[in-house]
C-alpha cells in the first residue's frame, strides 16, 4: 500500500497503553517524526475520552485493546459516537477473531498487532488520518476467514437499487483493500470512492467495514 501524501499540518497523536514500558516508548518513538506530535497518552480508555477532549483537535488514538476501567474497544465505540473524526488505530497483542471483529464493528480504522515494527504503525497512523482503513496482514487473513465462516442471515444479500460502480467498490472492501488502493484501482479519487461506500452502506443496510466484508463474500464478490 502507497502512503497517502503528507499533511502540511503535523499528526495529534495519543498513544493509549495500560503498560507504562510500552506506552512511554512508543509515544517517545513516535514523536520522533516529523509530521507526528504525540499529544497526550492514556492508561485506559477513560483517559483515552478525557484526553480526546482536552487536546482538541486530534486526529489519531493508538488504542491497547485490554485495559482496566475501559477497555480499548469501548472506548472506540464512545470515540466513534462522540468524537467521529478521530481515527483509531488498534495496537494488541490479540488477533483472535472475537477482538479483531468488536473493534472493527466499534469504528476502529485500522488493527495491527505488536508485531508491527515503528514504520508499519506510523504508516497506520498517517493513512488512518487520512480516511484509510488499514490491517496488517494477519488481521486481514484472520477476518477474511472469520467472515466466510460466519456468512449474514438468509434474506437479500444486496438490494436491487445498488449500482454496478458500487458493486465494484463492495468487493475491493471484500479483498480487504483500504480506500487509496480501491480509488487507485478504479481510477478514481479517494473522495469518490467514499461517496460510493457511503451510499452502498446506506441503500444495503451495512453496519461497518466488517460487516461489508461479510456482506461481500456471502454474495460471491469476494
Amino acid at each position: 500500500m502507497s502512503e497517502p501524501a503528507r499533511n502540511t499540518r503535523r499528526l495529534r497523536v495519543i498513544v493509549a497503553d495500560d503498560q507504562a514500558a510500552v506506552r512511554e516508548p512508543l509515544a517517545a518513538v513516535l514523536g520522533l517524526a516529523e509530521d507526528i506530535d504525540v499529544v497526550a497518552s492514556a492508561a485506559d480508555g477513560t483517559e483515552v475520552l478525557a484526553a480526546v477532549a482536552a487536546h482538541d483537535p486530534v486526529d489519531v488514538v493508538l488504542m491497547d485493546l485490554r485495559m482496566p476501567v475501559m477497555d480499548g474497544t469501548e472506548a472506540t465505540r464512545r470515540l466513534t459516537e462522540e468524537h467521529p473524526s478521530v481515527a483509531v488505530v488498534i495496537l494488541t497483542t490479540f488477533a483472535d477473531d472475537d477482538s479483531v471483529l468488536a473493534a472493527l464493528s466499534a469504528g476502529a480504522r485500522g488493527y495491527l498487532t505488536k508485531n508491527a515494527g515503528r514504520q508499519d504503525i506510523t504508516r497506520a497512523i498517517r493513512a488512518a488520518a487520512a480516511g484509510q482503513s488499514v490491517l496488517d496482514r494477519e488481521v486481514q487473513d484472520r477476518l477474511l476467514a472469520a467472515v466466510r465462516a460466519k456468512p449474514p442471515a438468509p434474506g437479500p444479500l444486496l438490494p436491487g437499487d445498488i449500482t454496478p460502480r458500487e458493486r465494484e467498490v463492495l468487493a475491493l472492501i471484500g479483498q480487504g483493500l483500504p480506500n487509496r488502493a480501491i480509488a487507485e484501482r478504479l481510477f478514481i479519487s479517494e473522495a469518490t470512492v467514499k461517496t460510493h461506500i457511503n451510499n452502498l452502506f446506506a441503500k444495503a443496510g451495512i453496519k461497518d467495514r466488517a460487516d461489508a466484508v461479510r456482506r461481500a463474500i456471502a454474495a460471491g464478490l469476494a
